[in-house]
């Protein structure tokens, strides 16, 4: 199979697509031959084959990682000339931009004008920020007297595996990999088997920055095979990981083998509170955005909505009619398209069978509820918008994670009703809290157990800011100047300064 094939994609871009394994700054092929179809999501047609990764090549990849690790041509750098890496990445990322959305929105199904204008733009944001932070990671002195001078050092914790999701795969990417690079590690990084293709995009461009060969690996392949491989191998320290909460429990299991050091952003189930003296009108608007945009498809996403009951029957009218102005679904090169397809067939027949549940177990169905033909030839992994009211909290739909373009929604009473029914999950991702009431509005972030919580907006996302979650939405964070302690240790020096014992 050929490193590199050129592709036209749907919206008439012409652009040469990686399809090899990326080590040591080489397109290679699988040691198997396997291979990996990406489909086009839209209209069910294959768009290529790229490398699928074994145990034996992803061995192939921690080895480079780890001759790289050690290197002059990396270690030798300084903290600022890794910025300037990072940073002159971001400038081929921008100069790249248009190729990288189209990428994503043919491999992926997002609307093209998203992954242009929130993705993408992302991805440049965060490899700039964390450039600039790579000359600002150092250690500190600690008095504990005339007779010795301690102090700290920062230092990379060594080959690093990431392994990222679907659903923002070159963004996800970048998430993971500028914190990373910043504090002057290597990198194994394996993206989802559904989207393989802008990530492997993204690597050329890692190589035309000027990376040294070995820092930065990307082995393309499944999970129960390369994903398993990197969460267990022996040469990996840190691993970082975005999925569902039940893969999560996997890595870490795998990486107990040699006590990897870990950072897991897992599955969600966000509650969205409406109080009665919300701006309903905001209230409508954000908890559309917080369930349709990407289809549904995130995992902070607000798909438990608790409305009090004053205003209950209202917000529901108001939020329908909302989500029927507002979803125009179709194709992804469409500029007027805000929902296209999720991710795959399988996907879409998940989502479709929680839907079956959710009716079979009574809910009240307001909006949607079922597939929708809409790409050429009645073809496409299509859900429409759904919305579920009269819902319980003993529904399946309120205490699992369905990924979709799917709300379920319940009234509550008072403050403590609607705390007690947000924190009723194992899930603590993100939360949203609508009200007027500033002192009510930090109260209840103060009380719900989350990780990130929104006042009067919903999936309010920055590069500087920490995202992760509590309980089993996972450990550790991602993003801001946090993230940068789960890629540095800390080195205790002590010197004695004195010629006594």
């Amino acid at each position: 199979m050929a490193q590199a094939i050129q592709l036209t994609a749907p919206n008439g871009l012409s652009y040469s697509q990686p399809t090899g394994l990326f080590i040591n700054n080489t397109f290679v092929p699988s040691t198997s031959g396997k291979t990996l179809k990406s489909i086009n999501p839209y209209d069910e047609s294959p768009i290529t084959e790229v490398a699928s990764a074994t145990a034996d090549d992803v061995d192939l990849a921690v080895t480079a990682a780890r001759e790289a690790f050690t290197s002059v041509e990396w270690r030798g750098l300084t903290p600022s000339e890794r910025g300037l890496l990072l940073l002159r990445l971001a400038d081929l990322c921008e100069k790249h931009e248009e190729i990288l959305a189209t990428i994503d929105a043919w491999d992926n199904g997002k609307p093209y004008e998203q992954a242009l204008g929130e993705d993408i733009s992302e991805v440049i944001s965060v490899f700039r920020y964390y450039g600039g932070w790579a000359d600002k990671i150092h250690g500190s002195t600690i008095d504990t007297g005339e007779a010795k001078l301690a102090y700290t050092r920062r230092e990379p914790v060594g080959v690093c595996g990431q392994m990222i999701p679907w659903n923002y795969p070159v963004m996800m990417a970048a998430w993971k990999l500028g914190p990373a690079l910043a504090c002057g590690n290597t990198v194994v990084l394996k993206a989802a088997e559904q989207t393989p293709l802008g990530v492997l995009y993204l690597a050329n461009l890692i190589k035309e920055a000027g990376f040294p060969k070995g820092v930065v690996n990307i082995v393309n392949g499944l999970g129960s095979e390369a994903g398993a491989a990197i969460a267990g191998h022996p040469g990996i320290d840190k691993i970082a990981f975005t999925g569902s909460t039940n893969t999560g429990r996997e890595v870490m299991r795998a990486a107990a083998a040699n006590l990897k050091a870990i950072t897991l952003e897992t599955g969600g189930k966000s509650p969205l509170l409406v109080f009665e003296d919300a701006n309903l009108d905001q209230a409508v608007k954000w908890s559309h955005v917080g369930i349709m945009s990407n289809m549904g498809q995130i995992c902070t996403a607000t798909s438990r909505i608790y409305v009090q009951d004053t205003i209950y029957d209202t917000f529901i009218k108001q939020f329908k009619q909302y989500t029927i102005d507002n979803s125009k679904v179709g194709n992804p090169f469409d500029s007027s398209t805000n929902h296209g397809p999720q991710v795959s067939k399988a996907q879409r027949d998940r989502i479709l069978s929680y839907i079956q549940t959710t009716k079979d177990e009574g809910a009240e169905l307001v909006l949607g509820g079922g597939g929708e033909d809409t790409a050429a030839e009645k073809k496409g992994y299509f859900v429409k918008p759904t919305i579920f009211s009269n819902i319980s909290q003993t529904l399946t739909a309120v205490r699992e994670e369905v990924f979709g373009p799917f709300v379920v929604i319940q009234s509550f009473s008072t403050e403590k009703d609607a705390i007690a029914k947000a924190n009723d999950t194992q899930y603590g991702l993100g939360a949203a809290v609508f009200t007027e009431n500033i002192t009510r509005g930090h109260r209840v972030a103060a009380a719900i157990q989350a990780g990130m919580v929104w006042i009067n907006s919903s999936q309010d996302s920055h590069f500087a800011i920490p995202f992760g979650g509590v309980k089993q939405s996972g450990i550790g964070r991602e993003l801001g100047e946090y993230a940068l302690s789960a890629y540095t240790q800390v080195k205790a020096v002590h010197v004695n300064l004195g010629t006594w014992l």
